[in-house]
């Protein structure tokens, strides 16, 4: 963690990679495990729908999307643009190390898509959290939510 003067103590600013630019604020949904869009997600209602995954049932829709990496077919690529225009995408993504299918899709749906972060972001956020991620300059700041699920914002 870097220490900023003025930094509230509840944030934790993190430093990235740029890969998509954009700037985004929304709320995190968090997963320790990759994720496959084909398959995955459902691309008209943006809900997680793999049987396996942990966030399965949950809905991705205008949130910040946390996860290490993604899995599968390149066809992904596809359905995050198809999540743009059935207007239920993520906000933003973050990323432990991104690849291809990721990147294409967010390029597509214009998502801005940061990864390499100086801290593990699955380790430093949590679902409920709110994120503000400046693609453009690879900083996100993690606004730690209270034990009521009340944020500061």
């Amino acid at each position: 963690m870097r220490s900023v003067s003025n930094t509230p103590s509840n944030e934790i600013l993190m430093k990235g990679r740029k890969i998509v630019s954009g700037q985004a604020s929304a709320e995190a949904i968090v997963s320790k495990h990759a994720l496959s869009f084909f398959g995955g997600v459902d691309p008209k209602t943006g809900v997680v729908i793999d049987h396996d995954h942990e966030l399965r049932g949950q809905s991705i829709k205008g949130k910040v999307l946390i996860f290490p990496r993604g899995k599968g077919s390149t066809v992904g690529s596809y359905v995050i643009y198809a999540l743009r225009k059935y207007d239920v995408a993520p906000a933003a993504i973050l990323n432990i190390e991104t690849e291809p299918i990721i990147i294409v899709g967010c390029v597509l749906a214009s998502i801005p898509l940061v990864d390499r972060l100086d801290r593990d972001p699955t380790d430093v956020a949590q679902t409920g959290d709110w994120v503000t991620v400046n693609a453009d300059t690879g900083v996100v700041v993690v606004t730690k939510h209270f034990e009521t699920g009340t944020h500061i914002r």
